[in-house]
Formats: C-alpha cells, structure tokens, sequence
C-alpha cells in the first residue's frame, strides 16, 4: 500500500471513529487490553475492567465478566511469559490421530500411533 493510501485509510478510519463513540470506545479498549497482553502487564487488568465497565458496551461488559469469574489466574496468564502453546499443540496432535482412526481401531493402536508418530 502506497503511503498516501496508507494516509487516505487512516483519515477515513478517524471520521468513522468520530461518527460512532461506541466503535471508538471498542477500538481503545481493545487495542488497550491487547497492549497489556504483549507486555505482559496484568497487574493493569483492574483498571482496564473498571474503563470497561463505565462505559455502555455490552458485549466488552460480556467479556469483563467472564474475565472476571477467574480473575487470578487471568490476571497471572497476563503477567508471566510462561505459555502453554506446546502443550495445546501435543494435545491437538493427538485428537487428530484418535479422529483418523476413529471406529477403525482400539486403544492400543491410538497409543502406538501417538507413541510412534513424530
């Protein structure tokens, strides 16, 4: 994209961010949340939660909410670098293997296969 296109995008995106509160108030608390997230900056969740909830955006209040119901431990996946990626990937391999073989074969060939494959 040309850097004038890149310009014409960005000052149409502010007029349509004018024109609708609700979608801008959306766009900052989103872009906030996400700013937390990348620099891990959990202990900022609660004040996050109390912006989002002065505001009229229920789907956004849908969401505190259920952040809300483990606050802990969203507050800590917020705040260290620890993930559980590779974990989730091991356990995606396996249901796929199980889905493949499913109503063909028994316990013993699932675990050879998730045992054997690479």
């Amino acid at each position: 994209m040309t850097n004038p296109q890149r310009l014409a995008d960005a000052a149409e995106l502010q007029e349509i961010r004018t024109a609708c509160p609700h979608l801008d108030a959306t766009a900052r608390h989103v872009h906030d949340f996400a700013e937390m997230l990348h620099h891990l900056r959990g202990d900022q969740l609660p004040d996050w939660t109390d912006r989002v909830l002065a505001d009229d955006l229920p789907a956004l209040h849908s969401l505190v909410s259920g952040l809300r119901r483990d606050f802990d431990a969203v507050t800590a996946g917020l705040s260290t670098t620890w993930s559980s990626g590779q974990v989730e990937g091991h356990v995606t391999r396996v249901k796929l293997l199980k889905r493949m073989a499913y109503g063909r074969a028994n316990l013993d060939l699932l675990r050879q296969r998730v045992l054997l494959a690479p």
